[in-house]
């Protein structure tokens, strides 16, 4: 059999590059990466359906699934996960000292349907009473004028979206004081350059992140690997194989994490907070797999549908490829 050239578009993460370096195979496959930023892969992904496999946001896939449109299909593999306490940011002149006060406040994002979003419109309505509809959005490109929404969205009666007026970004009309605050994925320029009238809603985002995980066991998946359907269609085995490569893909980024007497990553205090994560999640603290993060998604659609995003409430096998949640033994 000859061996599968498929396009990979990824991004750069520490476990993905034992596959990217041909450290991992993938089975009867000759995979050719693409490391790319999440955004573009999405934007050609969804609109152009440009890769063979490819990250994806979980809120733009569950909303094709629930459209019955997806040119893809899934496998329990995560690229990215995050905890969403750091994607709010606010004025320090507008009063908002709890997440109460942002009844009422114009918030900027840089699409509705986003993931960080769905998670963080999430904790919101959920652990602090504030709903969508109680706050007045404004959509716009964080740097770059006239980002849209990647696909139309529905929008449930009340929530208001407005687009940023012509030639603004969501970054300048925040340094300038026409927003109140953002939500989003990434934090603006104005943000990360230090402006000393902004900061994150939360004063410890960690410290929210780790007492909410505590409550309800829930690491926010942000992405999910697909492939396309007619490949899987095509080659059964494509799905399986696929959850093979990137789980050892990963066991070995983990034990490289793990081996602190040179550390792998470039930042400080690597050792002491990979103990504090598995203290607090567990020595599988970022798993892949339907039965061990079903809770995960259970409560993501249930908000996402809430939310307007899918126009039905999904269940979590929906989004699998039936051949990837299920693995032989020994």
């Amino acid at each position: 059999m000859s061996r599968l050239q498929l396009s990979v578009a990824i991004g750069p993460y520490d476990r993905m590059r034992p596959l990217v370096d041909g450290e991992v195979q993938i089975d009867a496959v000759d995979p050719q990466f693409m490391l790319l930023e999440p955004e573009e892969i999405f934007f050609r992904a969804m609109r152009h359906e440009a890769f063979d496999i490819c990250e994806l946001s979980l809120s733009s896939y569950c909303l094709r699934v629930a459209r019955g449109d997806s040119p893809y299909v899934a496998v329990p593999v995560f690229p990215s996960r995050a905890f969403r306490h750091t994607c709010i940011v606010v004025r320090t002149d507008r009063g908002i000292t709890r997440p109460q006060d942002l009844r009422g406040k114009r918030i900027g994002m840089p699409e509705y349907q986003l993931t960080a979003n769905v998670w963080a419109r999430a904790i919101l309505e959920e652990e602090y009473g504030v709903a969508a509809r109680d706050i007045r959005w404004v959509r716009g490109g964080y740097e770059s004028p006239g980002r849209v929404e990647k696909l139309a969205v529905t929008l449930p009666e009340g929530v208001v979206v407005e687009n940023a007026p012509e030639g603004a970004t969501i970054s300048g009309m925040l340094a300038a004081g026409e927003l109140d605050g953002v939500m989003g994925p990434r934090a603006p320029s104005c943000f990360e350059r230090g402006d000393s009238n902004i900061r994150w809603l939360f004063e410890d985002p960690t410290a929210e992140a780790q007492a909410w995980f505590r409550k309800t066991r829930i690491f926010p998946v942000m992405h999910v690997l697909v492939l396309r359907k007619r490949l899987a269609e095509a080659h059964p085995w494509l799905p399986g194989a696929l959850v093979k490569a990137f789980e050892k893909s990963k066991a070995i980024a983990l034990d490289r994490l793990t081996d602190t007497s040179a550390t792998k990553v470039t930042l400080p205090f690597v050792e002491e907070n990979l103990r504090r994560a598995r203290q607090l999640m567990g020595e599988d603290f970022f798993s892949y797999g339907l039965a061990p993060n079903r809770h995960v998604f259970e409560y993501f659609l249930r908000h996402h549908h809430a939310q307007g995003l899918s126009s039905r409430l999904l269940t979590p096998e929906e989004l699998f490829h039936p051949a990837s949640v299920e693995s032989h033994k020994v």
